[in-house]
């Protein structure tokens, strides 16, 4: 994995978080998930379609996952009044039956094994659990555990780098060391979102999660079109 695809992916987690909130809050809850649910159907049937990795076209599904995913999670507290700790706790019990699953099916949770389309739904299935999962979490510290949005994003972009020291200095095992840092892009990139979006009176800059949606996209776009045209995040 290049340096590139982990830029992006917080840039999509952040993005997700915002747009997901300015849609909830511009549309009828209930049109919002449904476009978004449209988009992310959309987005996924163009990627399986693909023969190759097309940066677009994968960027495009992550980027839609997490809207959708971020979506999910919100309704677990919003709609039924769960609260963010059992959440928490349930999205890490879905991951980890979709991780049990996974490798019971096919013996790796590698995604440079992902070679058959069986694969590809458990790769797609566990990126959709992850954001729900990173929704729910950067939530609690956020809410609950009343760190606010900066702090919680500063304590996760410490979390992150755990993987990446353990992976290069005490030999972590790769699969579980990019898993581990693939969840935790979700709570870092959405604390830093909310942070800049929300009103000041919830400890943010009060930029509005439509500009700071907006902005987020314009970056990831010009990211992914450097990606396309240069293939610096593919194999040679």
């Amino acid at each position: 994995m290049t340096a590139y695809f982990w830029i992006v992916k917080i840039l999509t987690t952040g993005m997700g978080e915002t747009t997901s909130d300015y849609l909830a809050h511009r549309l009828n809850p209930v049109v919002a998930v449904a476009l978004a649910g449209t988009l992310l159907a959309v987005s996924l049937a163009l990627q399986f379609s693909a023969r190759h990795y097309t940066a677009w076209k994968y960027w495009t599904s992550v980027t839609m996952v997490s809207v959708f995913g971020t979506m999910a999670a919100d309704v677990l507290h919003v709609a039924l009044g769960i609260p963010y700790l059992i959440s928490t706790a349930f999205f890490v019990a879905a991951l980890t039956l979709v991780f049990a699953i996974w490798y019971a099916s096919e013996g790796t949770l590698s995604i440079h094994g992902i070679v058959t389309a069986r694969r590809e739904l458990f790769y797609w299935a566990t990126v959709m659990t992850t954001f729900a999962l990173g929704t729910a979490t950067g939530d609690m510290t956020a809410v609950t555990v009343h760190l606010g949005y900066l702090a919680s994003g500063v304590m996760f972009a410490i979390l992150i780098a755990l993987p990446a020291l353990a992976y290069r200095w005490l030999r972590m095992n790769t699969v579980f060391a990019f898993w581990a840092a693939y969840v935790l892009t979700r709570p870092l990139g959405a604390s830093f979102a909310d942070w800049m979006g929300v009103s000041k009176d919830r400890g943010g800059l009060a930029l509005g999660t439509g500009p700071v949606s907006l902005v987020l996209a314009v970056i990831i776009a010009g990211f992914v079109g450097y990606l396309t045209v240069s293939r610096k995040d593919t194999a040679h």
